[in-house]
């Protein structure tokens, strides 16, 4: 196991020197191209041509990703059914990285999944009975169609929250549907399509609890950009994932638990051999034996790639520490904002109550993102909402031209 310890232990290493360079304060984009820039050479090679502001989506690997897949797929080679000691070390690993992310107070309260809908999936499927689900109309594609399914299956008693006018949720809107009758609220810390950030989100998470109900919270758009504390928060479960701003790319995804669901009284549906109380025993025990705490809500054979793609962005972000890369973000949004305000372009972002990117409103978002992108600006829309979000990686020089490009289109489509 020392080789895949040191291995391992590289990608740390090789990331914490770079950090350590930083010293301890404030970012500045001096420090950052000198010290971490290099650790992206790779996925850097596009500035000749694209000017990345798409990071709210897949977000950019590091270097050392391609070296920690590759490790993964070096013990198969040189190994085979041996090579799951150290897969299962991995996991550990990974699990353990996710719970300090998430401030989640055990690494068994992780539980891995190759997609958040999974992590939803398992929760609804822990009921016995028709729960009352309140979710809110700005809950991603796959939560959404997720919920409207099993509705129109009759597994769920399902009610949306809309938007204002102003296409933002309130929180006393949310407060009047869990009056009316909640088992389980499904509630994004960041919607997805604005990037409104929940700041109510303890008030509404206490409110539920008081109605003898329970909270899912989606972290996927603030996990990584935003300080996330689900033990603080008291949410009951989490999904989130990897493919953003953890530069995990897809399928390292995972559904958290609070330990008060972990004493053996929650099970869930969606299950497989790895969940039994010893899956290498191969016995049968009728009813089924589950393993103890957050192990009971695992499935069947998992997916072993994720969990090295996702190391080295997970190891970057520990060590960078959220809260800077949150202060250094807002300002890069404030900058963006004021580069488009002077072009004449109505952009909000760069506050509290905005998550990781800057939105523009215009009905014609996506046909506008493809201009975009054709001219080197990679951004993308959902919906009237065009999305343009830096990360530590841009550059104001990078800012300033995104923004003369985006003036320049708009002058050319005469609005």
């Amino acid at each position: 196991m020392k080789r895949e310890a040191d291995a391992r232990g590289g990608t740390v290493a090789t990331i914490e020197h770079a950090v350590a360079a930083l010293g301890d304060d404030v970012l500045t984009e001096t420090a950052v191209q000198a010290h971490l820039a290099p650790l992206f050479s790779r996925v850097l090679e596009r500035r000749a041509t694209a000017i990345d502001l798409a990071n709210h989506s897949l977000g950019r690997p590091l270097d050392a990703t391609a070296a920690d897949i590759a490790e993964a797929v070096s013990l198969w080679q040189q190994r085979l059914g041996d090579a799951w000691d150290a897969w299962l070390d991995e996991m550990r690993a990974h699990r353990a990285r996710f719970a300090r992310l998430l401030g989640a107070p055990r690494d068994d309260c992780i539980v891995p999944k190759t997609n958040a809908g999974q992590g939803l999936r398992a929760v609804l499927n822990s009921y016995n009975t028709v729960p009352r689900v309140v979710a809110t109309r700005g809950e991603f594609d796959s939560v959404d169609v997720i919920l409207r399914h099993y509705a129109q299956r009759g597994r769920i008693a399902l009610s949306f929250v809309e938007p204002r006018a102003d296409g933002w949720f309130a929180a006393d809107d949310l407060l009047a549907a869990f009056s009316k009758g909640v088992d389980l609220a499904v509630v994004s810390q960041v919607v997805f399509n604005t990037g409104q950030v929940f700041l109510e989100l303890p008030a509404l998470i206490a409110a539920v609890h008081a109605a003898g109900a329970r909270v899912l919270v989606d972290v996927y758009h603030s996990l990584g950009v935003l300080p996330v504390d689900v033990a603080a928060l008291d949410a009951d479960f989490a999904i989130g994932g990897s493919y953003k701003y953890l530069r995990g790319g897809p399928g390292a995804c995972f559904l958290y638990l609070h330990p008060r669901h972990l004493d053996g009284s929650l099970t869930t549906l969606d299950t497989g051999w790895f969940a039994k109380r010893e899956p290498f025993a191969y016995q049968r025990p009728d009813p089924p034996q589950f393993a103890s705490g957050g192990d009971a809500f695992l499935e069947s054979t998992p997916a072993i790639l994720p969990w090295y793609q996702a190391r080295a962005g997970q190891v970057f972000t520990l060590a960078i520490g959220v809260q800077r890369l949150r202060a250094y973000s807002l300002l890069q949004q404030q900058r963006l904002v004021a580069l488009l305000r002077e072009r004449g372009v109505d952009a909000e972002g760069g506050t509290r109550e905005r998550g990781a990117f800057v939105i523009i409103r215009d009905a014609h978002a996506v046909e506008l993102a493809l201009v975009l992108q054709e001219r080197g600006v990679h951004g993308d829309a959902r919906g009237s909402y065009l999305r343009l979000c830096p990360d530590v990686l841009t550059t104001d020089a990078e800012l300033v031209a995104a923004a003369e490009i985006h003036a320049a289109v708009r002058a050319d489509r005469n609005i």
